[in-house]
């Protein structure tokens, strides 16, 4: 079925380019992508393997969009609206329809690359390619497809419909037009986007991926005990939260394999992931994900 297109208008009164949005990835970072589109009035089409995590991601848009209502943040208007404008599918095939497709897989570059190699017999021409990566290549990325100049990085940060920045992360072949089309759909989507080099970690995990190592660091090392280094980084320091509750909160197993892709590429000490990282992965403590990090939950 081919869905009725809306024209969205951008702030400079110009129609915009995408009308209709795939997210590959129904995770905690595709759902919120999927449903922050779908919130600001695109078609989206959100895929996952199997029905069940459909099911699941899916249910965990309508809840977050449940407690915005409870909180009088979304109207029950928007919350139906939202779910109206999302299609969840098991098949790739339904990004055939789609004007950008974003991948927001696990952060892994063969297993993003073999999801837009498929891709690339499925879509049309002139679809661009997006991807959520948080630190690996877009330009290595994009080459096993035949669009470079249309591909392009897009950092999203959790919780997507909450967290305003949004990094926009050009490949070496990025066309002017597809920066630029990127640019203005962030701001559709009520992001602030920023232009951030195609570095491992980019901007905001260039600086925040060492600090958080320094804290397991300097936990390792005896400086202080998890919650008192939490505690001085919050109350001392005015973060709004220390560094082990964001580390749970982003994923034990995340973090590790961004400072190993850093590491990979500066070859400097800041980014060497300390072996407590690595032996709670192995251990299963991912975080709150997992139900125990460095805290139990």
């Amino acid at each position: 079925m081919i869905y009725p297109r809306v024209q969205i208008i951008t702030s400079d009164d110009k129609p915009l380019a995408y009308q209709v949005i795939g997210v590959v990835g129904c995770g905690l970072m595709g759902a919120g992508i999927a449903q922050l589109s779908a919130q600001s009035g695109y078609r989206t089409f959100v895929r996952e393997v199997d029905k069940e995590t459909v099911r699941k991601g899916l249910s965990r848009i309508e809840d977050s969009l449940a407690s915005g209502v409870e909180r009088g943040k979304v109207s029950p208007a928007t919350k139906d609206a939202t779910m109206s404008n999302l299609i969840g599918t098991t098949s790739l095939e339904k990004m055939a329809e789609c004007d950008l497709v974003i991948e927001a897989i696990v952060e892994d570059l063969a297993a993003k690359q073999e999801v837009f190699s498929a891709l690339e017999a499925i879509v049309r021409q002139e679809t661009v390619f997006a991807s959520n990566t948080s630190s690996l290549c877009i330009t290595e990325m994009a080459s096993v497809t035949s669009r470079p100049d249309r591909f392009i990085g897009l950092h999203f940060f959790s919780p997507v419909p909450v967290m305003k920045l949004v990094e926009v992360i050009r490949g070496l072949a990025t066309s002017d037009e597809t920066y630029k089309q990127i640019f203005a759909f962030s701001e559709t989507l009520g992001k602030e986007p920023v232009t951030a080099p195609d570095r491992p970690g980019f901007i905001a995990n260039r600086l925040l991926i060492p600090y958080l190592l320094d804290a397991v660091r300097a936990y390792e090392c005896g400086v202080g005990t998890i919650e008192d280094i939490d505690k001085t980084m919050s109350l001392g320091c005015g973060h709004p939260m220390g560094p082990f509750t964001l580390l749970d909160f982003i994923g034990i197993d995340t973090t590790y394999y961004i400072a190993n892709i850093m590491y990979d590429e500066f070859r400097t000490s800041n980014y060497a992931p300390p072996p407590l990282l690595k032996r709670m992965v192995l251990a299963g403590r991912l975080g709150r994900k997992s139900g125990h990090g460095f805290y139990e939950y």
